[in-house]
C-alpha cells in the first residue's frame, strides 16, 4: 500500500506535511509519497534524518495558491502537487490521496480525475465530530452549498455505510439538522428529504437541531454543505474561544492554577477529544477513490492522523461498501420518487 501526500498544499507546508509523512511511516508498514518540489523536500527529510523510512518524491513543478479557482487549477496547473497526488491514485500507484492545501481545488480533483460513484450525484465532506458517547460522522461540511433532496439522501446513505464499516455503529441512527425536531419545521428542502428518509430503510430517528449534534443521539447527521460548513466553523471557534477563557481564567488567580494542577489530566483528556488533529482529515466520501481533506493548519500529528485514516479506509475497503449501499439503496429512493 502506498499513500500520496500533497506536501505542498498546507499553510505550514511542507514541514508539517514531512514531519507527519515521517510519524506514519514509522507507526504504518506502508510507503508514503511525498508529492511537490522535490529540491525543498529532499531538504526538509534531510533535516529529519529520515532516509531510512518508506517514504519516497514525486516531482511537482506547481502548487496551488489560496486565490485560485478550482477551474483555473485544473486548466492551467496540470503539474501542481494536487494534481500529480491525485493521478497517482488514478492510475493504481497510490491508494489513497491526502492534502491539506486548497480544498476546492483537492474536490475538483478528486472528482474529475477519479471520478463520481455511479448513482452519486455530489460528493460531500463528512468530519467526525466527537460527542458524549463517543463519535458521530457529519456530512456535508463544504462540499456542496446548493442542493436538492436527492442529494441529501445520497449523504445519508454515504453516511450510513461509513457508519457502519469504519465506526462500527450497528444500524446508524440517521438525523437531518434543521431548526426543528417536527416533520413541519425546516426550509423546503429539509421537509421534502424528511419524507423520503422517512419511507427509507435507513434507520432514520427524525430531524435534529443544532443543539443535538454533540449529544451522541445521532450517528449521522445529514446536512448541505452551506449549513455544515457554519456549523462546524462555530464549533470550531467556540471550541477555541471556551479554551481562551478557560486559560485567562486560570492565571487570574493562585487558586486557579493550583485547581488547573490538579485536574491537568483531565483537561489534556478533554483537548484530546475535542481536538481536529486527533481526528486527522475529512473524507471526501462518493467519488472513485479515497482521498482526505485535511485542515489547512494541520500540524504534523494531524497530518499523520489523516495518512492513518486513509490507511484504514484502504484496509477496509469503504470505496466498495459504499459503492454497494448506493446501487440498493438509490434504487428504492427512485421508485419512492415515481
Amino acid at each position: 500500500m502506498k499513500i500520496a501526500l500533497d506536501a505542498m498544499g498546507g499553510d505550514r507546508s511542507p514541514s508539517a506535511e514531512v514531519e507527519g509523512a515521517i510519524l506514519a511511516a514509522k507507526e504504518h508498514n506502508v510507503e508514503i509519497i511525498l508529492v511537490g518540489d522535490e529540491k525543498i523536500l529532499q531538504a526538509e527529510i534531510k533535516k529529519h534524518g529520515a532516509f531510512d523510512l518508506p517514504i519516497s518524491i514525486f516531482h511537482a513543478s506547481q502548487r496551488v495558491e489560496m486565490h485560485e479557482s478550482p477551474a483555473s487549477v485544473l486548466r492551467r496547473k496540470r503539474d501542481s502537487s494536487i494534481i500529480i497526488a491525485t493521478n497517482l491514485v488514478k492510475e493504481e500507484k497510490a491508494s489513497a490521496v491526502v492534502s491539506a492545501g486548497h480544498t476546492g481545488a483537492t474536490m475538483a480533483s478528486a472528482l474529475f480525475i477519479l471520478g463520481p460513484m455511479k448513482g452519486v450525484d455530489r460528493p460531500a465532506i463528512a468530519t467526525i465530530l466527537p460527542t458524549v458517547q463517543g463519535v458521530a460522522i457529519m456530512l456535508d461540511v463544504g462540499a456542496n452549498v446548493d442542493c436538492k433532496p436527492e442529494h441529501l439522501f445520497q449523504f445519508a446513505i454515504m453516511g450510513n455505510s461509513y457508519a457502519i464499516k469504519v465506526l462500527h455503529k450497528d444500524n446508524p441512527r440517521i438525523g437531518l439538522l434543521s431548526i426543528g425536531e417536527e416533520d413541519t419545521k425546516g426550509n423546503i428542502l429539509t421537509k421534502e428529504t424528511f419524507k423520503h428518509l422517512k419511507d427509507s430503510p435507513l434507520n432514520f430517528i427524525g430531524n435534529v437541531e443544532g443543539r443535538d449534534v454533540y449529544t451522541g443521539n445521532a450517528d449521522v447527521i445529514v446536512c448541505d454543505g452551506f449549513i455544515g460548513n457554519v456549523a462546524l466553523k462555530i464549533s470550531e471557534g467556540v471550541a477555541e474561544t471556551i479554551g481562551k477563557l478557560l486559560a485567562d481564567e486560570i492565571e487570574k488567580s493562585f487558586f486557579g492554577k493550583i485547581g488547573y494542577l490538579l485536574m491537568k489530566s483531565a483537561f489534556s483528556s478533554f483537548k484530546k477529544r475535542v481536538d481536529y488533529a486527533e481526528y486527522g482529515g475529512a473524507p471526501l466520501l462518493g467519488v472513485n477513490g479515497i482521498c482526505i481533506i485535511c485542515h489547512g493548519r494541520s500540524s504534523p500529528r494531524a497530518i499523520k492522523n489523516a495518512i492513518t485514516m486513509a490507511i484504514e479506509l484502504t484496509r477496509l475497503q469503504t470505496i466498495n461498501f459504499v459503492q454497494k449501499d448506493i446501487a440498493e439503496l438509490m434504487s428504492y429512493y427512485r421508485r419512492d420518487n415515481n
